[in-house]
Parts: structure tokens; C-alpha cells; sequence
């Protein structure tokens, strides 16, 4: 499956990044670039949705932690909606399912309180 990458704002304000098909090595400055675009208009809490995603690597993963890394430094917060078992577990080995605040769907997401 191609990538894709498709960045939408829904109707409270909240942007969301949809990704589909493989996040690996050679997409993944594709995800980086849509979120410096969001940090860079002031943003301070956005969705990324892997609801679509067959295959994350490593690359992927580090893009991820770089996006949240940037956003808490502005005291924002970066969503994952992740449904997927098979995505999710490459969350769980790495610990990174206690890092990342993981919702299953975009509703979920949305009602997740801000952190402060």
C-alpha cells in the first residue's frame, strides 16, 4: 500500500495528521514536515492518526517522539489514535505506550482531557 498523508482540522480546532499505507525510512519527513507546519501556526495539541498504518519503523517511531518532545516544550500534548493491535504492540515494546497518550478512536482522542 502507498503512503498517505492528509492533514484536516476538525470542527473544534483540533488538527489531525492521517497517515495510511507504511511509515518507514523514506515517509517519515513526510509526518515530520506535517508536524513543524502545526508547530509552526502555534498549535499546542493535534491528533495523529495511525488508524490506516500497515507497517511503522524506527525512523517513524523517532519522528513521533520528536514531534512530542517539541509540542510538550510549548506545553502542548500530541495524540495517537492507534486501533491497530499490530501498531500498537510496536508501541508496547518499545514502552512507548506510556509515553504517548493512545486513544483507539478519533472520538476517544478528542475527549481526552488537556494536560497540563
Amino acid at each position: 500500500m502507498n503512503f498517505k498523508i492528509e492533514t484536516q482540522t476538525l470542527e473544534d480546532n483540533l488538527p489531525v495528521i492521517r497517515l495510511g499505507g507504511e511509515v518507514d525510512v523514506y515517509t517519515a519527513p513526510q509526518l515530520k514536515q506535517a508536524m513543524i507546519a502545526l508547530l509552526e501556526k502555534g498549535v499546542k495539541r493535534f491528533i495523529v492518526d495511525l488508524t490506516n498504518v500497515e507497517y511503522l519503523d524506527s525512523t517513524a517511531l523517532g519522528v513521533l517522539i520528536g514531534g512530542l518532545k517539541r509540542i510538550r516544550e510549548v506545553g502542548g500534548n500530541l495524540l495517537l489514535i492507534c486501533p491497530s493491535a499490530r501498531i500498537r504492540r510496536v508501541f508496547e515494546i518499545t514502552g512507548l505506550d506510556k509515553v504517548f497518550d493512545m486513544h483507539n478512536s478519533e472520538d476517544e482522542a478528542k475527549k481526552a482531557p488537556e494536560k497540563e
